[in-house]
C-alpha cells in the first residue's frame, strides 16, 4: 500500500449527505475481483443520463475538476453496504482523500486498508471547502497527515483528528498483510515449532 504523508491536490465538491456505496459504485459493476477497473463506473448513475451520455451538470464530468484527487462531500459518506469496491472505485478514479463531516464506519475502515485518507471536519468547515471548490477555479488543498492539518494557502487552515493506529498504518503504508508481515520472524518460529502433520499434506 502506498504510504500517505502529505498530499496536495485539486478538490471536487460533491456536497451531498448520506452518499451510499451503491451510488459510489452500483451493484451491476461488482463482477471483478481485481481492485482496478472500477474508476470509470464511479458514481455511474449520477454521472450518466438514462441514455448513457455524460451529464454535464455532474461535477466529475466538468473539465474544471479534471484530475482532482480530493473529494469533499457531506455527513454519513459511504453508508449502505460494506462493499470494498466503493473504495477501489474512488482510488482507481484518482481520489486519495475524502473530506466529510462523518463517515460510515465500515467504509472508513475499508479506506484505511486501501491507502485512502478520510478527513472528518465540522459541517461548517466542510461546507466552506465545498463552497470554495465550487467558486475558485482549480481550488486545491494540502493535507498533511503527519501534522493532521488541512490548508488551502488562501486563509483556510484547520486540524483534524484521527486515531493513532489508523494514522500509523497510513503513514507507513501498512494494510492487513503488511501488518501481519511485520511479525514474520515470530510466524516462522511458530511454524518451525509446529510442523504440519504429514497427513495434512496429502
Amino acid at each position: 500500500m502506498q504510504p500517505f504523508r502529505k498530499h496536495s491536490g485539486k478538490v471536487t465538491p460533491l456536497h451531498r449527505a448520506n452518499i451510499d456505496t451503491d451510488q459510489i459504485i452500483p451493484k451491476q459493476f461488482l463482477k471483478r475481483i481485481e481492485k482496478t477497473g472500477f474508476g470509470e463506473f464511479l458514481f455511474n448513475d449520477w454521472r450518466r443520463r438514462p441514455d448513457g451520455t455524460p451529464d454535464p451538470n455532474f461535477p466529475l464530468n466538468q473539465p474544471r475538476y479534471s484530475g482532482a484527487s480530493i473529494l469533499v462531500a457531506a455527513k454519513n459518506f459511504g453508508c449502505g453496504s460494506s462493499r470494498e469496491h466503493a473504495v477501489w472505485a474512488l482510488a482507481d478514479f484518482g481520489f486519495r482523500v475524502v473530506i466529510a463531516s462523518s463517515f460510515a464506519d465500515i467504509f472508513a475502515n475499508n479506506c484505511v486498508k486501501n491507502g485512502v485518507l478520510t478527513v472528518v471536519l465540522s459541517e461548517e468547515e466542510v461546507e466552506e471547502i465545498a463552497r470554495r471548490a465550487s467558486e475558485i477555479p482549480a481550488y486545491q488543498l494540502t493535507i498533511d497527515l503527519e501534522k493532521c492539518t488541512v490548508e488551502d494557502g488562501q486563509g483556510l487552515a484547520t486540524h483534524f483528528r484521527i486515531d493513532e493506529f489508523t494514522r500509523h498504518c497510513l503513514l507507513a503504508g501498512l494494510d492487513d498483510i503488511g501488518l501481519t508481515l511485520q511479525h514474520e520472524p515470530e510466524i516462522a518460529a511458530y511454524e518451525a515449532r509446529h510442523p504440519v502433520p504429514a497427513v495434512w499434506k496429502t
